[in-house]
């Protein structure tokens, strides 16, 4: 199997490593599929964390995704998990695939969700269902 991705995957893994890169206080960042399942994660988080990472996003977000709906909500845009030494942000993409952040606790939460939401809007049609496929077959060959 050719697990190179193509460009349009290159861009995208690199538009998360970026996103990690360029804010202050986020340590890592993870995009996860309907399933549940890692599509990416930002350069240098360990495989095994980025896995459960990924695990963890997707279970907060069905949780969020059916509280909102049992009580009329509507949908789930964001949850912030503060924890003593950071924060977890957990954000919808499109089609039910997600954004994970890990940030230090002196990352400025306005500005990381702020910068989250226009990731996300930038990069929501990017998320095909074919691309999501490739880097799928990337992650797990």
């Amino acid at each position: 199997m050719d697990n190179r991705l193509s460009e349009s995957a290159e861009n995208f893994t690199w538009l998360i490593s970026n996103f990690v890169d360029e804010m202050p206080g986020v340590e890592h960042a993870v995009v996860v599929s309907s399933d549940g399942l890692l599509l990416t994660a930002s350069e240098g988080f360990p495989e095994e964390h980025a896995e459960q990472l990924a695990a963890i996003a997707s279970g907060m977000q069905s949780l969020a995704d059916g509280t909102a709906r049992l009580f009329g909500k509507g949908t789930s845009e964001q949850l912030i998990l503060r924890m003593e030494h950071g924060h977890l942000f957990v954000m919808s993409i499109s089609d039910g695939s997600t954004l994970a952040v890990l940030t230090a606790s002196s990352a400025d939460m306005k500005i990381v969700a702020y910068k989250m939401a226009l990731l996300v809007e930038s990069a929501g049609h990017v998320l095909t269902p074919q691309l999501r496929s490739q880097l799928r077959e990337v992650i797990t060959p």
